[in-house]
């Protein structure tokens, strides 16, 4: 899908916008694979500045530090996620229908991007799947929840959330449903791959029908017992 798109962000995340230069798209390239390389506790800026050829005072002008980093990777991908669901849900007006392809938008939403040359998604979505989490599951999340790094895992909540009670106006759990969702897509996945006996689909390869199939499966006879 080449779309070209600017992420709109909370300014908080960074000093400077890494959108607005060559060398901070090139941090948000650089990071994504290095994370996804080593993880995220042996990230450090120097190695990064080292992965890009560049200094680590460079790295510093445009982050505080690597936890602000992975929220605003996080927040990328939320928001891309966001918007993939707003381009394939446009002109859809079976509610039903749209929750299935917001669904599988869960899913399916580490397909590339060509025109966002420094965003590789599919490597992205590996590591929100792997790291995604250890942006607010921190001693300071209260904190950071007041200044609004997290806006764009609300809003995407919120939208599911919605075309749940569209669904079924007398859901009680829409909010609770959507993020689970979510969650469930990234983390079976990572079971699959990792900890199989954690969860009960398969992953083979790039092949996700069974995750799909599960979300469908859970979220649709959830709104059905609401009846």
């Amino acid at each position: 899908m080449a779309i070209g798109i600017k992420v709109t962000l909370n300014e908080g995340l960074y000093l400077k916008d890494p959108q607005a230069t060559v060398l901070g798209q090139n941090i948000i390239k650089h990071s994504i694979l290095l994370i996804d390389e080593i993880g995220f506790e042996a990230f450090t800026f120097k190695k990064l500045a080292q992965k890009m050829s560049s200094t680590e005072a460079s790295v510093y002008r445009y982050f505080e530090n690597k936890h602000l980093l992975l929220i605003y990777l996080v927040s990328w991908y939320w928001e891309w996620v966001s918007y993939l669901i707003d381009i394939h849900t446009m002109n859809i007006e079976d509610p039903r229908r749209r929750l299935e392809i917001i669904i599988k938008t869960f899913v399916y939403a580490s397909l590339d991007n060509p025109s966002i040359e420094y965003v590789n998604e599919s490597v992205l979505h590996r590591l929100i799947i792997s790291e995604g989490t250890k942006a607010y599951h921190t001693k300071s999340v209260d904190e950071e929840n007041k200044e609004g790094y997290f806006i764009n895992y609300k809003k995407l909540t919120q939208k599911v959330a919605d075309v749940i009670l569209e669904i079924e106006p007398d859901f009680p759990y829409p909010h609770a449903l959507g993020s689970n969702l979510f969650e469930m897509a990234n983390n079976h996945i990572y079971f699959a791959q990792h900890l199989p006996r954690l969860t009960d689909v398969t992953v083979v390869k790039d092949d996700l029908s069974q995750v799909e199939a599960m979300l469908m499966y859970f979220a649709f006879n959830l709104i059905e017992k609401a009846k």
